[in-house]
């Protein structure tokens, strides 16, 4: 399985269909079927019944997952391509358009 240039937590801008160019946090990431969640983006609307956790039931918003390919790193504002370079001994991404070390 190759290497997910994407963690949770980081800033990501999607590049193409109905949520394009919105912007927001990696909630959570599928690695078996390269989906993510992200923030405020791919809204879906879920119907609920009524159970103990939600006494009420009804509606519910929430995020739906994207592919990881129609998403881009957020990097100083701008959307980049990640890369991996050996730091001393160590693995760490960096953004290929500054050559910055992301972490």
């Amino acid at each position: 399985m190759a290497t997910l240039k994407i963690k949770r937590g980081d800033t990501v801008r999607v590049i193409t269909g109905k949520d394009k160019d919105k912007e927001g946090k990696v909630i959570s990431i599928n690695r078996k079927k390269n989906t993510i969640l992200v923030e405020g983006v791919n809204m879906i609307t879920k119907h609920t019944k009524p159970n103990m956790m939600n006494q009420q039931g009804g509606i519910v918003h929430q995020e739906g997952p994207i592919h990881i390919s129609n998403v881009m790193y957020v990097h100083k504002g701008k959307p980049t391509r990640i890369g991996f370079k050996m730091d001393g001994d160590k693995k760490v991404r960096f953004a290929k358009s500054t050559g910055d070390i992301i972490d």
